[in-house]
């Protein structure tokens, strides 16, 4: 049987596929899982340490039910899927003689939510699809990848969650859809063409992270319909930005100290004023006779959010999606139907954002916290994704003029994979009788600026860095893995001495053959440099 987990900054989504009603159905986890007349069973993605030498953790409502959630401690984990594959600046903890990391903290997470599922439904688990934000660098896919190895699942595959949302919402009746996806971390828009298949019914494979041999000879058959990608956006900005916003404002306007029982005030704040024009909060403690009584307005919050810039950043990804929708011949009147998912767009000011651009009745919002979960499921029921490259990759060089080093593309965002032909350079040597070639290879972030990952006391803080410069995560900037030609005999500068030919191929992998022009030699021959999953 399968199951789909939309593991979300704040909030985490597990759906199965009922076979006796053919449709998907949401899980509700005992313990972890939080119920509430608005919304479908949630649960938190939080996670409390209690031994880490032994990797024993308490997941999702039950931190809020023992109140662990409430106090500063290093054992307490939240938003750190923001953290995973990032270059986090500042304090890790330890804890039990062990530095615990945000990735490790999202592998227990992920472990113990497959483990009690596999408890309350023994049955369910031969099938798992995970999706991942369609900004994340491959680090964090990377991290995904490794995960899954270890998870009691037969095969595992992963999808884009703007892409499953576009598959969750069961629009069959559009071709071109936007998808909005917010949640508490990532803003995702994603411009998806279905296929004439799926429009008409039609079932869907995705990006295969782990896959039994039972079942890969099950599905060797098939013949998959595709859903295409055409356009990616995306910001690192979220409904866990807000609640920091919010506790800054009350730390300004009534000297309230950011703790963790703040934060989640603020949160429960902003979750009433999606529902009412006037909210408030009020907490005692009754160890420390401490009080708290927050009020805000649905007008104070709409300023705060401008405040910070929250519109000029949404405005910033729109403006991307729709543009590079204009390369690809869609214009925002060819949109059919405008997606809203994940928690965020629950606010009015959101939904009010999205209508200056679409009229109100292309937008649908009836499944904000499902639909990404439901439209993953889709994949163990037989569509697989034409999709593109989000980011460019390129090669370092040293720029002279700037003296210092810089990056030159060599694949472009917006490549679709496999290639069906190799880009080609030319490389000579620079320094005289010159024993080998070293080749840093890098993915490229926006040009814009990239997102600096660090803490503001124990909170976890996301900024953009508009400084114009590109930011780089090097793909093989280690020992052994950067030189990719012996020269023998060795080389002088002056003419061409190797051809590199890079290609994408169905995998993702990002390969490399390289021929040395003087010899003639194939001194690499497809050789894999990284994967791309």
């Amino acid at each position: 049987m399968a199951i789909a987990i939309d593991f979300g900054t704040s909030n985490t989504v597990i759906t199965r596929w009922n076979p006796v009603t053919q449709q998907p159905e949401t899980l509700n986890l005992p313990g972890l899982s939080v119920i509430s007349g608005q919304n479908p069973p949630l649960i938190p993605s939080l996670v409390y340490v209690e031994d880490a030498t032994r990797g024993e953790v308490i997941l999702g409502q039950t931190v809020r039910d023992r109140g662990l959630d409430l106090k500063t401690d290093p054992r307490f984990f939240r938003s750190f899927k923001r953290g995973i594959g990032a270059d986090i600046q500042g304090f890790l903890p330890e804890i039990d003689g062990r530095v615990v990391t945000f990735e490790q903290a999202g592998q227990w997470f992920l472990t113990d939510l497959i483990k009690n599922v596999k408890t309350s439904l023994p049955d369910i688990g031969q099938s798992l699809v995970l999706t991942v934000p369609v900004d994340s660098f491959e680090a964090y896919r990377h991290w995904l990848g490794g995960v899954c190895q270890s998870l009691p699942v037969e095969q595992v595959r992963m999808l884009d969650e703007p892409t499953a949302a576009a598959l969750g919402y069961g629009t069959t009746e559009a071709d071109v859809l936007l998808v909005v996806d917010f949640g508490g971390g990532t803003l995702d828009l994603s411009l998806v063409q279905l296929s004439k298949d799926i429009q008409a019914g039609k079932k869907p494979l995705g990006f295969i992270l782990k896959w039994g041999q039972n079942s890969l000879a099950e599905n060797s058959a098939q013949r998959p319909k595709t859903a295409r990608v055409l356009a990616k956006a995306g910001q690192n900005l979220g409904g866990t930005d807000i609640d920091n916003w919010l506790v800054d404002y009350f730390a300004t306007t009534q000297g309230l100290t950011a703790t963790p029982l703040t934060t989640r005030l603020a949160e429960r704040l902003k979750i009433q004023l999606s529902l009412q024009t006037a909210a408030s909060e009020v907490y005692f403690n009754d160890e420390t006779f401490e009080s708290y009584e927050l009020e805000l307005t649905r007008d104070r919050f709409e300023t705060i959010l401008k405040e910070n810039e929250f519109f000029d950043r949404l405005d910033e990804a729109m403006t991307q999606v729709l543009q590079q929708g204009r390369r690809q011949g869609i214009e925002a009147s060819n949109i059919d139907a405008v997606l809203l998912v994940g928690g965020t767009v629950q606010i009015p000011a959101v939904q009010t954002w999205v209508q200056q651009y679409f009229d109100s009745s292309k937008i649908r919002q009836s499944k904000p916290f499902e639909a990404i979960a439901q439209g993953a499921l889709q994949l163990t029921q037989g569509v697989e994704l034409k999709d593109f490259l989000y980011h460019s990759y390129g090669i370092r060089y040293w720029d002279r003029r700037n003296n210092c080093h810089n990056w030159h593309p060599i694949i472009k965002t917006g490549q679709s994979y496999p290639m069906s032909d190799a880009i080609e350079i030319m490389l000579g040597a620079s320094i005289e009788n010159q024993p080998s070639v070293e080749l840093i290879i890098g993915e490229l972030g926006a040009e814009t600026g990239g997102t600096e990952v660090y803490f503001d006391g124990d909170r976890l803080i996301t900024r953009n860095l508009r400084s114009g410069q590109t930011s780089v995560q090097p793909l093989n900037d280690r020992e052994g893995a950067r030189s990719i030609a012996q020269l023998t005999p060795p080389g002088y500068p002056g003419s061409d001495r190797i051809k590199v030919q890079f290609q994408v191929d169905a995998q993702r992998s990002l390969r490399i053959t390289v021929e040395d022009l003087l010899t003639h030699q194939t001194l690499l021959e497809n050789q894999l440099v990284a994967q791309l999953s």
